[in-house]
């Protein structure tokens, strides 16, 4: 074999020099890159950080807003259980003056005889027949009867 000569030994030199400094340069962009990544990683767990954050505050006032509906949810609730039993009332209201209004030409008939009754000047005689009381002319019932002070009330309206 021949040794090579000085030209090819001078351009492998060459060659492997080029081939040094694109190394050199390829080494150099990977530094770069690698840098350039660490940067942008540590941006992105910082951005995720602030994003868990901001996610947790949100949360946070999301479950205080809940806790408040629902608070106000309970006292509406209360509320209306207490209208409820308001409107029952009313309404057994409503029914007892509903029964009075239809009760009320038998009312207007005993308050025009009690209007006469205050217009006789004297009870009519009271007479004792086995130890009741009967006034004349006026049958009484098992109320009257029962009434000791019957005898001794005067009529009186206050309508």
């Amino acid at each position: 074999m021949s040794s090579p000569s000085q030209i090819q030994i001078k351009e492998a030199n060459a060659h492997l020099a080029a081939l040094h400094h694109r190394v050199a340069e390829l080494e150099g962009t990977v530094r770069e890159q690698a840098e350039s990544l660490i940067r942008k990683d540590e941006q992105f767990r910082n951005a995720l950080r602030d994003l868990a954050e901001t996610k947790d505050r949100k949360i946070s006032e999301l479950q205080q807003r809940l806790a408040k509906s629902e608070e106000a949810m309970r006292r509406l609730m209360a509320f209306i259980k207490e209208k409820d039993r308001e409107q029952e009332q009313l309404r057994h209201h409503s029914h007892l003056l509903a029964r009075m209004c239809r009760s009320r030409p038998l009312l207007d008939t005993l308050v025009s005889l009690m209007v006469e009754a205050e217009g006789i000047p004297c009870l009519p005689a009271v007479e004792e027949q086995n130890g009741l009381s009967n006034v004349l002319d006026y049958p009484q019932s098992e109320d009257d009867l029962t009434d000791s002070d019957a005898d001794k009330t005067l009529f009186g309206t206050t309508v």
